[in-house]
């Protein structure tokens, strides 16, 4: 699924990957690929962006936004978001 990660500044990320394991106001809950199409509200937390089943390919610290998934595309819309090292 193709991934992006905007901020209203500029494109952060933009990648085919395997999922996103996202900070929703409600808990973290992830995106793999073909899912079902869905927009939510965002916390300000840790993003991270899963290379296959058992790899994380990267770590973004975000701040409150929203994403959309459709068509196994997924737009994080956030008003900012840092890359971050480790787990």
């Amino acid at each position: 699924m193709n991934l992006e990660i905007l901020t209203p500044e500029k494109k952060i990320f933009s990648a085919d990957v395997y999922g996103v394991q996202l900070p929703g106001i409600t808990g973290s809950f992830e995106v793999l690929d073909k899912h079902a199409p869905l927009v939510s509200a965002l916390n300000s937390g840790r993003l991270k962006i899963l290379k296959d089943k058992n790899h994380h390919l990267a770590h973004f610290d975000v701040q409150s936004g929203f994403v959309e998934v459709i068509n196994n595309k997924v737009a994080v819309l956030v008003e900012g978001a840092v890359e971050a090292e480790g787990k």
